[in-house]
């Protein structure tokens, strides 16, 4: 089969030609201008580290964390960069103290890594997770929150919530949840690290007491770019998890959260001060800006999953409107199914990569038997490439999934 082509966005990005890369989700791509930029700032640092480092650096970091509060509805002073959304997601949870018997709440569709975190805090505190069983294929947002509401006990604590679903590519009722929760007196914690960039963020209205994000997805921002967000009450309780010069700097005119996390040791800033020109760039890319480009995205998403759900034979996994800019298409049960871990892949993916050279994630559904194929929606993509995508499984079926 002759592969297709991206969209004319693709020129901006330095993605292998010879692959069609519909898994953005997964770790970004950061634009060459946005790279370019990301250089000059690292050269910048190396003329004079000690200068850059001690003397610079500072007003730098306030600037980056202003546009990216604007672009994400909140006070820049409630707002610090950290390196991923893992990193903030830890942030809070090793910073928090639970008791034996607390409960700690999240679903089966929540991320590994961060799932990771939740049984590891809650082991070494006698605390327990109850996970919240959610279906797939979803039915309704409002099924999702009367299930969450339904497992909350006077012994739960925090909530930790994908904002869209890294699994399964749904994007959930996050503000009903958080509202939910909050009248009940029990914190949230939101894993967004998907949502800056692929939804209008205003997380200052969505009811959350922690938020955590990353530029490096769908802001298109160099590696190693996030932020974490907490509500001003809970700031003297959360630290960073390396405590450094800030824990006992003498200024008055910076929180201490300000100063705990601005600076935790020697690192290269250039990812952070990167993240004000990703803001620029991408929001250039159409007439209307950063509206037009999510707007673009989920409807690219939307279409793309039109066409496999109809080639495939697969059911829709969820409403169009949980939908942002990633979507999971069942493969179902006839297909071959592996369970993955972060050091093996499906042979599907695997036989996609190596035949047809498609970057395109195959994960374990979180509740049946089938696999789930998962997309991305950029704006360097095209339709035309999830349809080969499409013909592409189709010929794993009818041949078998070898990679040779």
């Amino acid at each position: 089969m002759n592969r297709p082509k991206p969209s004319p966005f693709a020129s901006h990005w330095a993605l292998d030609p010879d692959v069609v890369f519909l898994n953005h989700g997964s770790f970004g791509a950061c634009p060459l201008p946005v790279l370019s930029y990301q250089s000059r700032a690292r050269a910048r640092l190396e003329r004079g580290p000690v200068h850059f480092l001690v003397r610079e650096l500072t007003p730098l970091l306030d600037d980056a964390r202003a546009a990216l509060a604007e672009f994400v509805g909140v006070d820049a002073d409630d707002l610090t960069f950290v390196r991923n959304a893992t990193t903030g997601v830890n942030t809070v949870l090793r910073s928090l103290s639970f008791e034996p018997g607390d409960e700690l709440l999240t679903t089966n569709h929540e991320y590994n890594a961060s799932r990771n975190a939740l049984d590891f805090v809650a082991g070494r505190s006698g605390a327990s997770v109850r996970v919240v069983e959610v279906p797939f294929p979803i039915t309704s947002g409002d099924d999702i929150v009367s299930r969450i509401e339904e497992a909350v006990t006077p012994r739960t604590k925090l909530g930790l919530f994908d904002h869209v679903t890294s699994l399964t590519g749904v994007v959930l009722p996050i503000e009903r949840i958080c509202r939910a929760l909050g009248e009940r007196g029990i914190d949230t914690l939101v894993d967004g690290a998907h949502a800056p960039g692929m939804l209008p963020l205003d997380i200052d209205s969505l009811g959350a007491t922690y938020y955590t994000g990353n530029c490096h997805k769908w802001i298109c921002a160099p590696k190693g770019a996030a932020f974490l967000w907490v509500r001003r009450d809970r700031q003297p309780e959360i630290r960073p998890l390396v405590i450094s010069h800030g824990a006992n700097a003498d200024v008055s005119d910076r929180s201490r959260f300000r100063m705990e996390f601005d600076w935790t040791g020697t690192w290269d800033p250039s990812a952070y001060l990167a993240v004000p020109e990703a803001l620029r760039f991408m929001g250039t890319l159409l007439p209307d800006g950063w509206c037009e480009l999510m707007e673009r995205n989920r409807d690219l998403a939307l279409e793309a999953r039109r066409i496999l759900t109809e080639e495939l034979d697969a059911p829709t996994a969820c409403p169009d409107e949980m939908i942002g800019t990633l979507a999971a298409v069942p493969l179902g049960r006839g297909d071959y199914r592996f369970e993955t871990t972060a050091l093996a892949f499906d042979p599907i993916e695997e036989t996609l990569r190596e035949r047809y050279r498609v970057e395109v994630p195959v994960l374990a559904c979180p509740t049946g038997p089938a696999s789930i194929l998962r997309i991305s929606a950029q704006v360097y993509n095209s339709p035309e490439q999830y349809a080969y995508l499409a013909r592409a499984v189709r010929d794993i079926r009818s041949t078998g999934i070898s990679a040779t």
